[in-house]
């Protein structure tokens, strides 16, 4: 059992990381790069959907495995520190898809619109870098917690 949590554990951090990874300095750059920023802004915004989605089951995932693996491990420290950053993780990714998204979601066909308020386009602006923050948030704290993987992990 302990073999397979810890398997299920590290597919599913390598596979949150990854997609953060992908996405942000591959996808978006692209997309921004290659199309219009109305029509690339089109693009990530049917994205993200399925990005937080992804983000929620991992995060469960990745939580719940390091949880009971606290319980199974000689080094219950390095778990405890795994499962406080796993669930940061998922906060993280839970507001930024539940309270962030379908705002940022709704503001967007105003944006492009000549006679877009500034407000709109302030709201926008603010939600998007508290998105990305969050973004980072969660890149961050993945990638400490490979750090702290590894580190539990030595003979």
């Amino acid at each position: 059992m302990s073999a397979f949590l810890k398997w299920l554990y590290l597919i599913t951090l390598v596979v949150w990381v990854g997609e953060v990874v992908f996405f942000s300095f591959v996808v978006a750059p692209s997309l921004f790069r290659t199309f219009p920023t109305e029509e690339a802004g089109r693009a990530v915004g049917a994205i993200f959907p399925t990005y937080y989605r992804l983000g929620y089951l991992c995060g469960g995932l990745l939580l719940g495995t390091s949880a009971l693996l606290v319980g199974t491990a000689t080094a219950r420290a390095w778990w405890g520190v795994n499962t406080v950053l796993a669930a940061v993780m998922l906060a993280a990714t839970l507001y930024a898809g539940v309270i962030i998204q379908p705002r940022a979601t709704a503001l967007r066909p105003q944006l492009h619109e000549a006679s877009a308020p500034q407000a709109v386009k302030d709201e926008f602006s603010s939600l998007h870098r508290l998105a990305v923050i969050l973004n980072g948030v969660v890149l961050l704290c993945g990638v400490a917690v490979s750090v702290v993987t590894a580190a539990s992990l030595r003979p």
